[in-house]
């Protein structure tokens, strides 16, 4: 009988299951006869420190305390990570054993444990979520010494990879020029959600607050966000424009909350304004199914510009139109299942969700040809298959 390919997923932004992406991946994995252990932080509900969930062994460490801010605080959040990966890598090498980790991004530091157990037989698959560099720019607006160790940690990451992953073209296209990967090693694995958790439905009608149109935004509420852009679009449709019949909800939780929360305030707008914190599963999609509009106010920036959205996928899934910035991948998502605004003009963008507001039978239009783009080819069941194969490239360099 043949032994099982066993791979150990490592991941540090989210917890898992909580991390859908992640979750999608393994269970995939699972489900196609791998042996899968995960590492992740705790957090958000998902305390215990060892569990298995659907045959997937799951051992969490400590949430780290995420950095907002300064080189520093990077650098505890990022070294009590690594601490705990070289601590758990063992046992997990012990009770269930790993032919090849997958790391998770950001950060680019596990190719770090990577390295320690190439020498011991295994393999790197670097599973790019992120682009660091970008990140680090996007944050804190500036390229100095810290943005070039990030470009050297990226570097570093692909140089380790076997095999890497790609969420969308513009980052297998950095892979192959920036990270100097073979093409046939990169794989595109786009970040959808499955359409057969993603039902659409009525909603819960009380997130309507008794508006003729919700305006609905799900994500992380952190600094790139840019949830200022869309407070001030908020400003300008209602104030401005006259557009007082609508109600925001904001699904998600980050470390902005109370600065975005503060704006509203500070402009007048609670009554405008819903904040739910984090939803999940049904909760989650009765919020968004009571939504009219999906917005994605992510600024234009290197980072924005190349990224997939999750919460743009999660609208055109549940057959949303859309208002987002014109940014490359957004574009490359959506197509005209969205209207894009002027790179950060919260002004325009107010008038792009009044366009929508007032030709009911486009947006509906525009909503359908999203969800079917999803069906088409976007969703989950387009992406397994490359992951699948990107598994298979790997086990067969090290010929198994």
């Amino acid at each position: 009988m043949t032994a099982p390919r066993k791979i150990l997923i490592v991941v540090q932004n989210l917890p898992v299951p909580l991390d859908r992406r992640v979750w999608l991946e393994a269970t995939t994995l699972a489900q196609a006869g791998y042996q899968v252990s995960v590492i992740s932080p705790t957090g958000k509900g998902w305390d215990k420190p060892r569990e298995v969930i659907d045959g997937i062994a799951i051992y969490r460490y400590p949430e780290p305390v995420e950095a907002h801010s300064g080189a520093i605080a990077y650098a505890r959040e990022y070294l009590h990570s690594l601490v705990h990966w070289f601590r758990l890598a063992p046992v997990v090498r012990r009770e269930q054993g790993f032919d090849v980790i997958q790391g998770c991004n950001p950060p680019d530091l596990i190719f770090l444990l990577a390295l320690w157990y190439r020498v011991r037989g295994v393999r790197y698959l670097f599973d790019h979520h992120d682009v660091c560099p970008e990140l680090f720019e996007a944050k804190f607006g500036k390229r100095g010494l810290l943005y070039r160790v990030m470009r050297i940690w990226e570097r570093m990451t692909f140089a380790t990879a076997t095999v890497s992953v790609a969420t969308n073209e513009s980052f297998r296209a950095i892979a192959v020029e920036r990270g100097r990967m073979p093409p046939e090693d990169v794989f595109v694995v786009r970040s959808a959600p499955k359409v057969e958790k993603f039902v659409i439905g009525p909603g819960d009608p009380t997130y309507r607050k008794g508006a003729g149109t919700v305006l609905g935004y799900v994500g992380v509420i952190g600094q790139q966000e840019g949830m200022d852009l869309l407070v001030a679009a908020a400003e300008h449709l209602i104030r401005r424009m006259g557009r007082s019949d609508v109600h925001f909800v904001i699904i998600g939780f980050g470390p902005e909350v109370p600065t975005v929360q503060a704006d509203v305030a500070a402009r007048g707008l609670q009554d405008w304004f819903t904040f739910t914190g984090a939803l999940y599963g049904d909760d989650l999609l009765a919020a968004l199914n009571a939504c009219d509009i999906g917005l994605s106010p992510d600024p234009k920036n290197p980072m924005n510009d190349i990224s997939t959205m999750n919460k743009v996928m999660e609208y055109m899934t549940l057959g949303k139109p859309m208002v987002q910035f014109d940014l490359k991948e957004g574009r490359a998502s959506a197509d005209d299942a969205s209207l894009y605004a002027r790179a950060n003009d919260p002004v325009d963008f107010a008038a792009q969700i009044a366009v929508l507001m007032d030709d009911p039978d486009r947006a509906r239009a525009m909503g359908e040809r999203g969800r079917a783009r999803v069906l088409d080819r976007l969703s989950w069941s387009h992406s397994a298959p490359h992951l699948l194969s990107a598994y298979d490239r790997i086990f067969t360099r090290i010929g198994r």
